[in-house]
């Protein structure tokens, strides 16, 4: 695939592609148009996601407003209470959540919500961005559903600043207002198949949703340009497995589409021998991986692999954050594959994520060696992965999936 419509591709579509909105659909619509000048035909499925709007998000701490946004899908409140700082979780700590709206050094992940829950806090506060720069960068959240199991407390995200200058000056009170709509949207993959000798096929993953502070460049339209790069070398070379690519809305809400297409496609994954995720490629600066969850011989395969192909990357036997879990958490043995950069030199999530830090000649390099992972597997006799799941992976999955504490 040619550098410059690699780079194309990423041009057009550096826009606000989050989960549910106009231009998360319009995006699944340019990559459907790709994918049939390719020659094939390629479908948007819909799944329901969970919507909100905000219309009122208040922080007021000892009397003076803080720049805030509102938790999306928290609900509605008018609360005052205490301000407690709890830097750790451990039971000492959240003893004093009580009756407290809780400042945390972390997002809310599904133990941390349950268990300022269950202490009694009554509101949270969170933080992100950078103390050390200019901006007062703060991202949009939400509390996901399957963390808050339908009971809701309100919550707020402030920038770095602020929650420092909250604990500098000892604030005593403080008080959220938050004001949403709540309502059932509609998010999309997109999937295309290249059929091959075989019903039986390797999935190819990648999400094309950004947050909503980010046009998503590196996370994650490299990925979705990434598997568009190796379907346009099997639209013109053999293979003799199938090859079905699915490109993934709302992965940055907890893996929704990936999750969606799994419940959809459930006996069809009987099917599937191999799912290969791309989740950020291409940048500037930035260490290659390769996270399998599968067997550990596909480690070293990946390894000895990379020393063929004179490829740099580091393999690990483990769970990833990104849509191969899913697939994986339903017996499909999956990987992701991942170029790493340092957060001092890209940082997702946020404003800076553009084209600024993307590489056309790492891009090529990338898909490039992607593909010929996949032309290996795709042209194998019998795909040689072994279909168990191995338990120290089934436990991470548990782990990650919230089954069960790490």
């Amino acid at each position: 695939m040619e550098a410059n419509k690699i780079m194309q591709m990423l041009e057009d579509t550096a826009y606000y592609r989050v989960s549910g909105t106009e231009g998360e659909l319009k995006a699944a619509e340019y990559l459907k148009e790709k994918c049939e000048e390719l020659g094939f035909a390629a479908h948007i499925e819909a799944f329901d996601v969970a919507m909100t709007d905000i219309k009122k998000a208040v922080l007021i701490a000892d009397g003076k407003e803080i720049p805030c946004k509102g938790f999306r899908l928290a609900g509605n409140a008018d609360i005052e209470a205490p301000l407690y700082y709890m830097p750790t979780d451990d039971p000492v700590s959240l003893m004093g959540c009580k009756d407290k709206i809780v400042l945390l050094d972390t997002g809310v992940p599904y133990w941390k919500y349950q268990d300022i829950l269950k202490a009694g806090a009554v509101g949270f506060i969170t933080y992100d961005g950078n103390a050390n720069f200019e901006d007062s960068n703060m991202d949009l959240k939400e509390l996901r559903p399957h963390v808050s199991n339908g009971v809701k407390i309100p919550g707020v995200n402030i920038n770095a600043k602020s929650a420092i200058e909250l604990v500098r000056n000892d604030v005593q009170t403080v008080r959220i207002i938050l004001e949403q709509e709540e309502y059932t949207g509609q998010s999309h993959n997109v999937v295309m198949d290249i059929p091959g000798e075989t019903d039986e096929v390797i999935v190819l993953t990648a999400h094309y949703d950004t947050v909503p502070t980010s046009v998503g460049v590196y996370d994650n339209m490299s990925g979705s340009v990434g598997i568009f790069g190796v379907a346009d070398y099997f639209a013109k070379n053999p293979h003799r497995y199938g090859l079905r690519f699915v490109w993934c809305g709302s992965e940055e809400r907890g893996l929704l589409g990936s999750k969606a297409y799994c419940a959809a496609h459930k006996e069809e994954l009987e099917k599937v021998v191999l799912n290969v995720n791309l989740d950020m490629i291409g940048s500037i600066m930035g260490n290659f991986i390769a996270v399998c969850s599968c067997e550990e011989k596909m480690v070293h395969f990946i390894e000895y692999l990379s020393g063929i192909e004179g490829f740099g990357l580091k393999a690990r036997q483990d769970v990833y954050a990104s849509d191969s879990t899913p697939f994986a958490d339903n017996g499909v043995p999956s990987l992701s594959f991942a170029r790493i950069a340092p957060n001092h030199t890209v940082s997702i999530h946020n404003r800076y994520d553009t084209m600024d830090v993307m590489k056309s000649e790492h891009m090529i390099k990338d898909i490039d060696f992607i593909t010929k992972f996949v032309d290996i597997m795709a042209n194998a006799k019998k795909c040689p992965v072994s279909r168990t799941i191995p338990e120290k992976v089934k436990d991470k999955l548990d782990v990650y999936m919230a089954r069960k504490r790490g």
